[in-house]
């Protein structure tokens, strides 16, 4: 297990998997603050944020411009097509469904096993390009209910990934204890007012895929439950800048 206390060996190289959201693009700077070789891998799976796709290059384009230090470190970018699994799948986030709590107590937003599924492909792919770590935004923090970001499920499916494999595989959760604030925090401490400002511009969260207004802390419809997370972390964490 890893986290921001206890950072990875900057002589390993890692892959993280990135959707072009906030968190993804934190723990991609996180990644390239504390790799010397970092790709990117991206899934798309139908979601209906597909809009994301699109931010992933603006994020890793900026980046790269922004910080020629970590362009340096960055490599190649692949995306994965796994829209059978999205089919099979099916939550509010792949299909026009409500956005709601469920009976089972989950909301309707849980693609079940997404996780589970990514950090398998990634890892096949880490192997085959010579990656020890997979950096991953998950969050139990923050994390809307979902079982597969809890640590525990990660710690499980890094031993199955190490076993399966025959290789040690390390899953590094920058946030996974951190809430918003803290992640917005945490861009702030990484690359300062120029990563915030790409955050904020470029990143996209919105699950309703929505890019038409524009608020301070981003892109989105302002309603759906990860605009509202992304809105209240971004207003707490510039109440504490500006204390």
């Amino acid at each position: 297990m890893t986290d921001i206390a206890t950072p990875a060996s900057p002589d390993r190289s890692a892959l993280v998997l990135f959707s072009g959201g906030q968190d993804s693009a934190t723990c991609l700077a996180w990644a390239l603050q504390h790799h010397d070789r970092v790709e990117t891998v991206g899934f798309d799976y139908g979601q209906r944020h597909h809009v994301e796709m699109a931010a992933r290059g603006r994020v890793r384009d900026g980046l790269a411009e922004a910080f020629p230090d970590w362009g340096n470190r960055l490599g190649e970018d692949f995306v994965v097509d796994l829209a059978g699994y999205g089919a099979i799948a099916e939550s509010a986030l792949t299909a026009d469904r409500a956005i709601e709590m469920q009976a089972n107590g989950l909301p309707s937003t849980f693609v079940p096993g997404r996780n589970l599924v990514f950090l398998t492909v990634a890892s096949a792919l880490a192997y085959r390009r010579g990656h020890t770590v997979l950096v991953g935004g998950m969050c139990e923090t923050d994390f809307s209910g979902y079982p597969d970001c809890r640590r525990a499920t990660l710690d499980a499916m890094q031993t199955t990934l190490g076993l399966g494999l025959d290789s040690p595989v390390e899953i590094a959760t920058p946030l996974m204890h951190l809430d918003k604030a803290a992640t917005w925090a945490l861009a702030d401490t990484l690359g300062g007012p120029d990563l915030t400002a790409l955050i904020e511009e470029e990143s996209h969260t919105c699950y309703r895929g929505e890019r038409g207004q524009r608020h301070d802390w981003g892109y989105g419809c302002g309603n759906c439950p990860a605009c509202e997370l992304r809105a209240r972390g971004h207003a707490a964490w510039k109440a504490t800048v500006s204390a």
